[in-house]
């Protein structure tokens, strides 16, 4: 075992091992919440490209499927967030506030404006704005290490196989 890793009693052990079965029951349960939406998205689209006029969308329609497909990549962006707790439990603030941007986004994507009061329209601006700053702050500004950009790449499970040369063992199934 690593000097860095920090010794518990054996109660202590016991409860981080439910709970890191309890997150692999949530990783299972991602997937099958990412199938639903994919065959959600699916339907939709069918039953609205059979209805007259057939094969066509209209403009609502359309937003409605993109703010689906959203909603599958957050959970799929969710679904990362937890199998790299599995992998090194630590929570990285990188993937979650991209997450949260891309959540930001599909609200954007699907807002209904004649329904939507200016007050509200300038909340989800002050939101846009703080979160992508953040971002900024965390991910693109001088500060942030470069090396950091290229770990969380590379600990990315749906990017593939890294271009380096370290096979390191760390790469657990679920």
């Amino acid at each position: 075992m690593h000097s860095s890793v920090p010794q518990f009693d054996p109660f202590t052990s016991r409860l981080l091992a439910v709970i890191r079965f309890a997150v692999r029951i949530l990783a299972v349960l991602m997937v099958f919440v990412i199938l639903m939406g994919v065959a959600d998205v699916v339907w939709v689209l069918y039953n609205k490209l059979i209805e007259p006029p057939f094969m066509l969308l209209q403009i609502s329609d359309i937003l409605a499927t993109f703010g689906a497909f959203m909603a599958v990549l957050i959970a799929i962006e969710i679904f990362v967030n937890i199998t790299i707790y599995l992998r090194e439990d630590v929570i990285h603030i990188r993937i979650v506030m991209a997450t949260a941007l891309m959540a930001i986004a599909r609200k954007v994507i699907i807002l209904d404006l004649d329904e939507l009061t200016p007050p509200y329209l300038w909340g989800l601006a002050g939101v846009t704005l703080a979160m992508s700053v953040g971002y900024w702050l965390v991910v693109a500004h001088p500060w942030a290490t470069q090396h950091a950009d290229v770990q969380a790449q590379d600990n990315h499970p749906l990017s593939g196989p890294s271009n380096t040369s370290d096979s390191s063992p760390s790469n657990e199934t679920l």
